[in-house]
């Protein structure tokens, strides 16, 4: 393992991990809210937030699938040492990492099963842009919500199986945007 893995932790864990569990927890319970996820330093081309994520949610329990952009040594040592979560196919993954166009088909990706709908996948999904594109209705949203979704369709097949259905993190830069399945993406 290259000493770079080392690096690029939050500088204060503690305090670090709660600023980022704090900016998942607002954006996954107010769809389409953009919040900061800040102070992790991840080897490129891993993101910002997409690090902060990872350290946060991601340990020896969580099963990871990293695309193909992101499955560099660098970056797979940087998992290793920070997160100590295994490496998986698609299939096994509770956490995939990477572009939307590196996830699809994403119906390779668990979404439970009526005994346990919580043994679905997450995909935190590296976006170019948060803007305002698409309306978000749903759990968490007092009227609408607007965010920029990378493919609405899959998004709105995806409510559709609730209980069942993966939930999505979008990150760019340093900024996150939560979509879980309960929320409805108009086309």
């Amino acid at each position: 393992m290259d000493a770079r893995a080392l690096e690029g932790g939050f500088a204060d864990p503690a305090i670090g991990a709660a600023l980022a569990f704090r900016a998942v927890l607002e954006a996954m319970s107010r769809p389409g809210s953009v919040q900061q996820a800040a102070g992790s330093r991840p080897p490129k081309p891993l993101g910002i937030a997409a690090g902060a994520v990872a350290l946060t949610l991601c340990d020896h329990d969580t099963s990871i699938w990293l695309a193909p952009e992101l499955a560099g040594q660098d970056v797979r040592d940087w998992f290793a040492f920070h997160t100590g979560a295994p490496l998986v196919d698609r299939p096994a993954a509770r956490f995939a990492f990477g572009s939307w166009e590196a996830m699809r088909p994403v119906s390779d990706f668990a979404i439970g099963s009526s005994e346990y709908p919580d043994r679905s996948a997450t995909l935190v999904v590296e976006v170019a842009d948060l803007g305002v594109q698409h309306r978000l209705t749903g759990p968490g949203i007092q009227t609408f919500a607007q965010a920029t979704v990378p493919d609405p369709a899959v998004f709105a097949e995806n409510h559709v199986l609730f209980p069942l259905g993966w939930d999505a993190i979008l990150t760019c830069g340093d900024r996150i945007v939560g979509l879980p399945r309960t929320t409805r993406v108009e086309v």
